[in-house]
């Protein structure tokens, strides 16, 4: 399946997904129709349980250089009609949507990401880049701060003063010390990026169950936001009891113990308990 969109491509093949920003005449620059089409393949890939993960990729020879700058000096100005507090940072809103995604996603980042172009793949579970990438959170640099909930995410996935320095100056970063701050996963030659990338997209969803995926990737990312295990444990309790008497979980044991292949029921779309709500019922806990 192959969707053309103004500003991006989605395509499903082999159960990944890939979502291409596409304005390679333009770098892949961040445009407003871009986010939503972003938000809608999101969307879209959630809804398909042929997708297991989704890889977002640039395409020529950049990720993304950032926001559109056709606008000028006007380019950050909000609408006249944004009030204040209803104003929304694009970038943010399609993070918020990644965040909420019920299937692994991978950045391949082929080329510069700068601004929102390296922000938007702090939600990704996993960055793989070009050798030859250089990233910049250049915010400090347009005189604006930083956004796509870049504040939040990135302290999370370097040090405090690695992210401090990155903000603060606005400077270009290269890859390998994107690595080596552990913000990228891995570094590749541009030939071989998107195989790398595929290959643990299947590695690290063939052989689970979609639901369990699901869920644990909702259970690791909120719980970095926890101020007590105790959270967690609530969560873990509401999930294993749900999923434990699952059709899954029945294929999961049997398939283990006749040794052969898991063919998993349930439907990410359609089966995806809610174990994170404040208002289900709570089993006694001890202190």
């Amino acid at each position: 399946m192959l969707s053309r969109m103004a500003d991006i491509r989605l395509d499903v093949s082999d159960s990944v997904a890939t979502i291409t920003l596409d304005r390679p005449d333009k770098l892949n620059a961040f445009t407003t129709a871009m986010g939503d089409e972003l938000i809608e393949a999101f969307d879209t890939c959630d809804r398909d349980d042929a997708v297991r993960a989704v890889v977002i990729t640039g395409a020529g020879r950049a990720f993304c250089a950032g926001a559109d700058l056709s606008a000028g000096a006007e380019t950050f100005v909000a609408p006249e009609d944004a009030a204040t507090g209803e104003f929304r940072d694009g970038g943010g809103e399609v993070v918020l949507r990644m965040f909420e995604s019920r299937k692994p996603i991978l950045a391949a980042i082929n080329g510069p990401a700068v601004g929102v172009g390296i922000t938007m793949t702090l939600a990704a579970d996993f960055r793989l880049a070009v050798d030859s990438a250089r990233i910049g959170f250049v915010f400090n640099r347009r005189g604006i701060v930083p956004e796509s909930c870049s504040s939040w995410f990135l302290p999370r996935l370097v040090s405090m003063q690695k992210a401090l320095d990155w903000v603060y100056s606005g400077r270009l970063v290269d890859a390998a010390e994107a690595y080596e701050a552990g913000l990228f996963y891995g570094l590749y030659p541009a030939e071989s990026l998107l195989d790398e990338t595929y290959a643990l997209a299947r590695r690290i969803t063939e052989h689970s169950a979609p639901v369990s995926v699901a869920l644990s990737r909702q259970m690791l990312w909120r719980g970095l936001g926890a101020d007590h295990p105790m959270v967690a444990h609530r969560v873990e309790s509401r999930g294993i009891h749900s999923r434990g008497a699952s059709a899954d979980a029945e294929e999961g044991v049997s398939s283990f113990l006749e040794k052969r292949t898991a063919r998993y029921p349930d439907s990410v779309a359609r089966d995806l308990p809610e174990i994170f709500g404040a208002d289900l019922p709570v089993p006694r806990f001890r202190r």
